[in-house]
């Protein structure tokens, strides 16, 4: 049996959420082989958060300030990897790669566009460490969606379960991966997920989230607005098929009560994922949910009573469910680096197999 090199890999993740900076540290081969070692959040100074969501949603940048808040988020990921050094114990010359995502702006494969902030060779020089990073260009180029990326560090992680599994991703945006029991995949962003409610919460209460549902638990659907939304095309759009964060926003809600508001978002999230099992090939036989939305009770416990499968977090699986991302692109980090496909035509919609990223190698004359 052929033994492949093991990496020592950070994964960076900043995520639509804009709470902080998920760093996690991993060892794999690239394939099936999958280590967890430690990981860290790191929440955003208050000022480089409302700065960085003061450039969601845009395209260019003219007057240079993006470029500004580009070498604070991207200094801010530097302070992440040296947290997490030195909670594992480990120093920068342990570490192979980083793989550093970025923080998506904008998202349109359909105008053949994303871009994710993020400076990877100024990462390498503040590091020492080489980085892959813009792991989503080359699959919108070749004609993919560019997301979801995950869904084969999702496989490599499950193994041969021998079931039909749904591993599902409550972020800003809810995606899913479909897992078929003799190795079939697909995947697809299924709707909002958090940041609608999210966005609801901040200008209602001033607070990031709705923290265990318990605005959303005092408020009522209101069915009218909810169908609106549905009503959308991009849920009957047969996938793979992906969104920006900005697809939508609140102003169907503005008639609404805090509560009331907080209740037909998140019931909007649990509608649009039950509506994505229209589009698997079999129904799953178990969900796993991970990302920050499997801390919602609401959202929970509403998913339990409208999925016909048993719903569990991937924690139960021995996952760490907040670092899972982050995780995930170290791995692509080094499947990038080794050139392996970082997306398939069943996870992006792409006609092929895509490699993808760009690689900052340290120069040592540079520290």
């Amino acid at each position: 049996m052929e033994h492949k090199k093991v990496y020592t890999a950070i994964g960076l993740m900043s995520g639509t959420s804009l709470d902080g900076i998920d760093a996690a540290l991993i060892k794999t081969d690239g394939y099936n082989h999958v280590e967890y070692i430690e990981s860290v959040l790191i929440p955003y100074e208050d000022e480089l958060r409302e700065s960085l969501r003061g450039c969601l949603g845009k395209k260019e940048d003219p007057d240079g300030r993006i470029g500004m808040i580009e070498i604070a988020m991207t200094r801010a990921h530097a302070a992440a990897v040296d947290w997490l050094l030195g909670k594992a114990g480990y120093h920068p010359q342990d570490i192979d790669l980083i793989g550093f995502h970025g923080q998506t702006l904008f998202h349109d494969p359909a105008a053949g566009f994303t871009w994710q902030l993020g400076n990877g060779a100024m990462l390498a020089r503040l590091t020492g460490i080489n980085v892959i990073n813009d792991m989503r260009s080359a699959d919108v180029a070749a004609g993919g969606q560019g997301a979801p990326l995950l869904p084969l560090y999702h496989q490599a992680r499950l193994g041969k379960s021998g079931q039909i599994v749904a591993i599902l991703n409550i972020g800003g945006v809810a995606n899913v991966t479909w897992l078929g029991a003799n190795g079939a995949i697909l995947a697809f962003d299924t709707g909002p997920g958090n940041a609608l409610l999210d966005d609801w919460v901040k200008k209602h209460l001033n607070r990031p989230f709705d923290e265990n549902g318990m605005l959303a638990r005092q408020g009522n659907v209101h069915q009218n607005i909810l169908e609106l939304y549905l009503a959308h095309p991009y849920f009957s759009k047969i996938p793979p098929k992906s969104l920006d964060r900005d697809y939508w926003d609140t102003g169907h809600c503005q008639t609404l009560s805090a509560a009331d508001g907080a209740a037909t978002l998140s019931e909007l999230t649990i509608q649009t994922i039950k509506k994505a099992q229209e589009h698997f090939p079999a129904q799953p036989e178990i969900w796993y949910v991970t990302g920050g939305g499997r801390h919602n009770p609401v959202l929970m416990d509403r998913l339990a009573k409208m999925l016909n499968a048993p719903v569990e977090t991937v924690d139960t699986l021995g996952w760490n469910g907040d670092s899972l991302e982050a995780e995930g692109f170290a791995y692509l980090a080094v499947r990038s680096f080794l050139r392996l496909p970082l997306s398939l035509p069943s996870t992006t919609g792409g006609k092929n197999p895509v490699t993808g990223g760009r690689f900052h190698k340290v120069h040592w004359e540079d520290l």
